[in-house]
């Protein structure tokens, strides 16, 4: 165990489509973290920014932009790439600075203004580049790429379109609670059934749209917590950024093609197993000691694998946890009380941080109405292109 550090404090700008700058959202969640967590700017010794890559686009340099627009004030900055998983990654760099007595107190920053319709590559020829590749080649946007695990589901499992409506309307309930949320009404199984298909089976109301938002923690170390009126405070427990393991046999975004299993066996769990497993490890719990958890709902099948990823059931049994209501608010393991993606819409390097505000949230017992009662432990799952893992552990 490596240790833990404190969540300090946590703050968010609402998620939608403003049509502003990524650096006001991300100046406004970053003001309302370092309120919550009752210090002031000049007291952060470092900056770490989940940076936004589009393009061309300034948000490559997010630490020092989100710095340079708070007023500079000599902290050390870093930023951080790695995808939909840029957030948890900027929250590791951050952790480890602290465990590495490099800053006491650090903010962690992540912002976008996302285009509209689903994301797609830079422009440009890059043969080399398998994200680029399945655009080009096939086509495969990433709805089509949710379809097909939402296929795959079905032929392996028997889920049903009505077990992937019953994921949004769970979503759906939980983020008409959260004033933080894009889309804040609930929503029936008929209306996600009468929704347009755009990539079958899955229909509009299935896939996570793209949204403007901002997210933002304030980590420090325990004492410095302690020094700061925190006595009990959320600590982060374990970050997973593990890799796949070779050969990778099951097709996952954005790749076209498995890894020969020819000459080695199949790793004996998926790539996203993998990474709760390494997360559990680091943090000495298991799934069963969990009061919550966030995940990367892209699509509502995609939700469900998750709930067999991080050991919530076995395999082919996350449709009977929905069904049952086990994942829903007041369920036996709430799963995205924030209302997911499903109810926020992607911003792509806020997302995991914003995951991390709702466990500090929920684990402080101050998440009004969605407030999951005597919360102790939560995880997050998300999961960055090109192989980045990531799981947060939190405690109380």
């Amino acid at each position: 165990m490596t240790g833990d550090v404190a969540v300090l404090g946590a703050g968010m700008h609402p998620w939608g489509k403003w049509g502003r700058s990524f650096v006001e959202y991300g100046t406004v969640a970053a003001r309302a973290a370092l309120s919550d967590a009752g210090i002031g700017w000049q007291d952060v010794q470092s900056v770490v920014g989940a940076d936004t890559v589009r393009g061309g686009y300034p948000g490559y340099v997010a630490g020092a932009t989100f710095a340079q627009a708070l007023g500079w004030q000599g902290a050390r900055v870093t930023s951080v790439y790695a995808a939909c998983a840029s957030g948890a990654q900027a929250i590791n760099t951050a952790r480890a600075q602290i465990l590495a007595g490099m800053a006491d107190a650090v903010l962690v920053v992540g912002a976008d203004a996302a285009p509209k319709g689903f994301f797609a590559p830079a422009g440009g020829d890059r043969p080399d580049d398998p994200d680029w590749l399945r655009f080009r080649v096939l086509g495969a946007t990433n709805p089509a790429y949710f379809a097909l695990y939402a296929r795959r589901r079905m032929a392996l499992y028997g889920d049903t379109p009505d077990d992937f409506a019953l994921v949004k309307v769970k979503n759906a309930a939980a983020g008409a609670l959260n004033g933080n949320a894009r889309y804040r009404a609930p929503v029936t199984a008929e209306q996600v059934a009468a929704s347009a298909v755009v990539a079958d089976p899955l229909r509009l109301l299935d896939i996570c749209a793209t949204s403007d938002g901002a997210a933002a923690i304030v980590l420090s170390s325990m004492e410095f917590a302690r020094r700061h009126g925190a006595a009990d405070p959320v600590r982060i427990r374990a970050v997973s950024t593990v890799t796949p393991t070779y050969p990778k046999a099951v097709l996952d975004l954005p790749d076209i093609a498995t890894d020969s299993a020819i000459a080695a066996e199949p790793a004996p769990e998926t790539f996203r197993a993998s990474i709760a497993r390494a997360a559990y490890e680091e943090a000495g719990i298991g799934p069963d000691e969990l009061s919550l958890a966030e995940v990367y709902d892209l699509s509502t099948a995609l939700e469900l694998e998750w709930y067999e990823d991080i050991g919530l059931c076995a395999a082919g049994e996350g449709a009977e946890l929905v069904r049952e209501g086990a994942t829903a608010l007041g369920g036996r393991i709430p799963v995205n009380p924030s209302g997911g993606l499903a109810s926020f819409g992607e911003a792509v390097p806020a997302q995991a941080i914003a995951q991390v505000c709702e466990l500090t949230w929920q684990l402080r017992g101050t998440a009004a109405e969605r407030q999951i009662p005597g919360a102790r432990a939560g995880i997050t799952a998300n999961q960055g292109l090109f192989g980045h893992g990531s799981a947060v552990v939190a405690v109380r």
